[in-house]
């Protein structure tokens, strides 16, 4: 339709033209002596057009000829260009289908163009560090840093891959790079959680694991088992004095005390600097909220001196729980132990008879024989505590013995 209009335009023009031409009488004089030419005014008219046609074509051909060497630069950066995000995608595809090596040669013909350097190094990079080429690695992260535009990019790149290399403390680094930009999202802490863990500092494990879990951005049991373990190292430094180990127990919450691990680990820690009194404490308010063998095997390890009201305390409470769980022989062990220390030779002999009976476990079994055999020895009987004293060495060698059975089986 728009075609049609435009020829019957067209037309009209040129029917216009021809009727205004057929009616204009006029003509051009020119005269330079001794020549002179006469034309028409509707001729003239034409050959000034055509004219005025052959300048335009004239500059115009000027212009792109001036431009030509602009144009050709544009068109070589275009193709640059266009060759470069072609090699990006390719390099991008490639990393992605674990072709490692294609995915860095891809990079470096991308790098090429100046707009995909900075991406093409952090693609170079992952693809290194996938091949464990280290050096390259860090020469693609060193590329990177070049674009101040990537920083962040770049920072967490190369933090992931310090953390999946094992390098915690440049990994940390950063870290304090990216804190210090104001980048401090999620993955930033993830990531942080897992270099402090690497580089064993404890009290950053912690304090990133309560950040995590308020954002509901970690698993309750990684979480859980992360606070374990960094408890475990703090109480079980041996370089801290009995006040360093109260300070390190006073950071620790409500809710973690009571953990089983976390307990078992306070009790050593506060027992072997003196201070059983807390350490039975921590335990008897452990078992209060859960109950588990670690801890009654930590109970007895903190026993009382002998004749104290503490020891007779901690017999009682035994006595009670063992009630609640007559067939428990850990709990037996640890009351025949007590009655032991107090020197009540029958009933600790009737709680050590009570927990044989009960137990499976090679390494109670073990116990139990032992501290018949002590028992039998401060009562003079000999032949007895030989006999448990040969019960406990075989206790030993199947404990050494089992292993093997059950792979051959």
């Amino acid at each position: 339709m728009r075609l049609l209009l435009r020829l019957l335009l067209l037309f009209a023009i040129a029917v216009g033209l021809a009727v205004a031409s057929r009616f204009n009488p006029g003509n051009v004089v020119f005269f330079y002596p001794p020549y002179r030419i006469d034309l028409s005014l509707n001729f003239f008219l034409l050959l000034l057009a055509v004219l005025f046609w052959l300048c335009f074509l004239l500059i115009n051909a000027l212009s792109i000829t001036q431009k030509m060497p602009s144009r050709v630069a544009a068109y070589r950066r275009d193709k640059r260009e266009r060759e470069g995000n072609r090699a990006l995608r390719d390099s991008l595809k490639a990393l992605f289908e674990g072709r490692f090596g294609h995915a860095e040669k891809a990079a470096t013909r991308a790098g090429v163009s100046p707009d995909n350097t900075g991406l093409a190094a952090l693609i170079g990079a992952r693809a290194a560090h996938r091949m464990q080429q280290t050096a390259r690695r860090d020469d693609w992260l060193n590329i990177a840093a070049e674009d101040s535009g990537l920083r962040t990019a770049r920072l967490m790149t190369a933090l992931e891959l310090l953390v999946d290399d094992h390098q915690p403390e440049r990994a940390l680094t950063a870290v304090d790079e990216l804190n210090a930009s104001g980048t401090r999202h999620i993955h930033v802490l993830r990531l942080a959680l897992k270099a402090s863990y690497q580089a064993r500092h404890w009290s950053e494990v912690l304090r990133l694991v309560r950040t995590l879990d308020k954002n509901n951005a970690m698993h309750p049991a990684a979480s859980r088992r992360l606070r374990e373990l960094a408890y475990d190292a703090l109480l079980s430094d041996r370089s801290n004095d009995a006040e360093s180990i109260r300070r390190v127990w006073a950071g620790v919450p409500i809710s973690d005390r009571t953990t089983p691990l976390v307990a078992v680990r306070a009790a050593e820690a506060f027992g072997s600097r003196g201070l059983a009194d807390e350490a039975r404490s921590i335990v008897e308010r452990a078992l209060a909220v859960e109950w588990d063998d670690r801890l009654i095997m930590a109970y007895r390890g903190v026993a009382a001196a002998e004749g104290s009201a503490a020891l007779l305390a901690q017999i009682e409470h035994c006595e009670a729980w063992l009630m609640q769980r007559p067939t428990d022989p850990e709990l037996a062990l640890t009351l025949a132990t007590l009655c032991l220390k107090q020197k009540l030779w029958g009933k600790a002999q009737r709680h050590l008879e009570h927990a044989l009976s009960d137990a499976s476990e090679t390494e109670t079994l073990r116990a139990i024989h032992l501290k018949l055999a002590q028992l039998h020895e401060s009562l003079n009987q000999a032949e007895q505590a030989s006999a448990h004293y040969r019960q406990c060495a075989l206790a030993g060698l199947l404990d050494q013995v089992h292993p093997s059975v059950r792979r051959l089986s």
